[in-house]
């Protein structure tokens, strides 16, 4: 058997193993296409080198084929999954864009998976790309996903690189204006009910309280996290009441705590605004259905999702959008301030 004959019978497939990525990823490399990380690059043309790997001209069009599904990765239980209208907005602004496209959407909910399902699955070449929404610093299988195919994140990544791609709110500007409207509506004991410090809305958004009440030359009050639910802000409001220091206004970083934050008062007897004012942030269904309605702060959900996938579509098309897209927030006053 000559050596040529060895070489034309390497497959796609056994590159892909050699390299440790999918096989759409050394499509991608083959095909000249730029939607490659430049680690999976490397991997790629080292295997194709160490193999002998010359594609023929079949090899090139079975290579070339695509898949034409996406896959929305959101590292949260189903209860925070379904329970947040936060996602609800999301995916109806990913799908309503995808829906004038040929492409389709496939959502994996990767709380209770350490990443190894959703992962395999993404590296089998089953999928173009990827989005990943609310992601954690513990959620490092994130990493070996974007090793293999694009991905945009919704919100800043938790290990923020170059040529990550992103769309995200201005959550500090948003935290900011919110503690500012607070304080110029007379309060000054001022507490917070924040996100988890291990996803970057949740430390954006306390950083933008800080920063405010410092521009006042005020001191925060007690801080306390409540894990963007309606039961972890209803907790968070029980310890701030029991830490002795009652507040007279607190800004909670999502309207689902708020929710839960409203329950406590009004079981301690505290009359909202007229002892403490609350604060939301988000302009959800939730901000509407409590009484008081909330004051907050609008996020574009529904437009962060529709500007995710149109960056997502470019990538995979070979267009080069930009890599960090940044949409504004809103304050929309109600009864609670």
């Amino acid at each position: 058997m000559s050596t040529e004959v060895i070489r034309a019978a390497v497959t796609i497939e056994e590159v892909a193993a050699a390299a440790g990525v999918s096989r759409s990823t050394v499509s991608r490399v083959v095909n000249g296409s730029t939607a490659v990380s430049p680690e999976a690059l490397e991997s790629v043309k080292r295997a194709i080198a160490d193999l002998n790997y010359v594609p023929n001209r079949a090899a090139r069009s079975l290579a070339s084929r695509q898949t034409h599904a996406i896959a929305l990765i959101v590292p949260e239980d189903t209860t925070r999954f379904f329970g947040d209208p936060f996602f609800a907005a999301i995916v109806s602004g990913i799908n309503a864009r995808l829906g004038r496209s040929d492409y389709v959407l496939n959502l994996f909910i990767a709380s209770d998976d350490p990443g190894d399902k959703t992962t395999s699955y993404v590296r089998s070449g089953a999928v173009d790309g990827a989005i990943v929404v609310s992601h954690h610093t513990s959620d490092t299988f994130i990493d070996r996903i974007a090793s293999v195919v694009p991905v945009v994140y919704g919100g800043r990544p938790v290990r923020e690189r170059e040529r990550d791609y992103y769309v995200d709110v201005d959550n500090v500007r948003g935290a900011y204006d919110a503690t500012v409207f607070l304080v110029e509506s007379g309060r000054s004991r001022i507490a917070s009910i924040t996100g988890p410090r291990d996803m970057p809305a949740g430390v954006d958004r306390l950083r933008g309280f800080r920063d405010a009440l410092a521009s006042f030359q005020l001191a925060p009050g007690a801080i306390e996290d409540g894990n963007f639910t309606a039961d972890g802000g209803a907790d968070a409001m029980r310890r701030i009441l029991e830490s002795g220091d009652r507040p007279d206004a607190v800004f909670v970083a999502s309207d689902l705590m708020a929710r839960g934050a409203l329950t406590v008062l009004a079981a301690a007897g505290l009359r909202v605004p007229e002892d403490v004012a609350i604060m939301g942030f988000d302009d959800s269904p939730v901000a509407t259905s409590v009484i008081p309605p909330l004051t907050t702060m609008r996020q574009p959900s529904f437009a962060q999702g529709e500007r995710m996938a149109t960056v997502l579509l470019d990538l995979l098309a070979g267009r080069h959008p930009r890599h960090v897209t940044i949409l504004e927030t809103e304050l929309v006053v109600r009864d609670s301030v």
